[in-house]
């Protein structure tokens, strides 16, 4: 058990010694935080994009191209992480996206036009992404070595805290300048890291050291069909990731614009959506005991598709609120289910190839959906998400025989 030897060398106690459950309980909380955090951060942005969106007087399409600033920082970053985390350790890493990105959420309320907005959000992006690769590969270290499925409970944590976010955003936005709002999140963002981050600095996992593989433990390389299942597996992921994008960057405006809704009952459509989904991972590892994987991917991912057709269709506010709680109860456990499975199969660098894929999906759908909103209409953009969850069902039913014996 190669990752919880390396948890134990972090843990007091040294290897062989008393892992001691409260320091591991304390480690599980410090990463809960910032997933928490990372959610409550990103739902504070997305509830402000229609206010940024008037300051800068972009169309639909501009504001698409300005948030392809965010996914262009994650994809890079998200490429260049990994290394970070076997050089610094993945909690340090994961520290230091907790101080950039805070910093970097008040820039987009400074800019007044499509062109500078895209800029930091290219930063916005970059601090993002880091975050998320940092938090994922963390937590699969101390999913393997506390050997339960806790993996759903900290994607919670992300979903709970953009609920918070979001229902925050909802609260102060006819209140509060987007400049204030976010520059107030900023503060949070970085008294949270404080408080959070010595704990998990405290038990940072060393460095992996090329000295380190002994000719017991040679390094392992992926058959090409094993890469093919990882692959098969992160495209799942990115498939309801480009939905869980989509209604962050785009369900308040659809709200507001196409169906009338005040600002304050848009932005509670992204806090709805937050909440089902956080609901729907709370109860994760109970469904999959009862389901099973391949079930839950289904079930998961056709439920999501026909709330989400409500969601972007419904002639009422009302509706396609009912939509959006649908859609997230639906996509709730697909992407950690997606990640697990390619973790199961590969290892942490299945877990790193599939979530880098997903979180691409959920950074690459906004700007899409920008561009399909100015071809056609936003509610006939919106539903590519019921289609791709669809596919996301498609492809976890094909996959049900994939088996976790490939590394060769």
């Amino acid at each position: 058990m190669p990752q919880l030897n390396k948890l134990r060398t972090a843990l007091p106690g040294g290897p062989g010694g008393d892992t001691a459950p409260p320091a591991s309980a304390r480690l599980r909380t410090a990463l809960t935080v910032f997933f928490a955090l990372d959610g409550f951060l990103f739902a504070g942005w997305v509830v402000r994009i229609p206010a940024i969106k008037q300051q800068t007087g972009a169309s639909a399409s501009t504001l698409g191209l300005a948030l392809l600033g965010v996914s262009a920082g994650a994809v890079i970053t998200m490429m260049l992480t990994g290394r970070l985390c076997r050089r610094y350790g993945s909690h340090a890493v994961t520290v230091a996206c907790g101080v950039l990105l805070p910093l970097s959420i008040a820039l987009p309320a400074q800019t007044h036009s499509a062109l500078s907005l895209g800029l930091v959000l290219l930063v916005f992006g970059a601090a993002y992404g880091g975050m998320n690769v940092a938090m994922n590969s963390a937590a699969v270290d101390l999913v393997a070595a506390l050997r339960r499925p806790v993996m759903p409970s900290f994607h919670a944590a992300f979903s709970l805290g953009g609920m918070v976010g979001a229902g925050l955003g909802g609260l102060v936005a006819g209140g509060l300048s987007a400049s204030t709002h976010l520059f107030l999140l900023a503060g949070i963002g970085l008294l949270v890291t404080a408080f959070a981050g010595p704990s998990l600095l405290r038990h940072r996992p060393a460095p992996a050291a090329p000295e380190a593989v002994g000719p017991r433990e040679p390094k392992q390389r992926l058959s090409p069909r094993a890469r093919r299942i990882v692959v098969l597996f992160g495209v799942i992921a990115l498939c309801t990731a480009y939905g869980e994008g989509a209604l962050a960057d785009w369900g308040a405006l659809h709200l507001e614009q196409d169906l009338g809704a005040h600002p304050g009952l848009a932005a509670a459509g992204y806090a709805l959506f937050a909440l089902t989904m956080t609901a729907g991972r709370l109860t994760g590892t109970l469904l999959l005991e009862r389901l099973g994987q391949t079930r839950t991917l289904v079930l998961g991912g056709a439920t999501a598709a026909a709330g989400m057709l409500l969601g972007s269709l419904a002639p009422t506010a009302w509706l396609a609120l009912a939509g959006f709680a649908v859609t997230g109860l639906g996509l709730a456990n697909i992407f950690p289910v997606a990640v697990g499975r390619a973790g199961e199969l590969a290892g942490p660098g299945g877990v790193a190839a599939a979530s880098t894929l997903g979180y691409g999906g959920m950074l690459l759908g906004p700007p899409a959906i920008g561009f399909l909103a100015d071809w056609f209409s936003l509610p006939v953009a919106l539903t590519t998400v019921a289609l791709l969850a669809a596919a996301a069902a498609v492809l976890g039913y094909t996959a049900r025989n994939a088996t976790t014996s490939a590394p060769v």
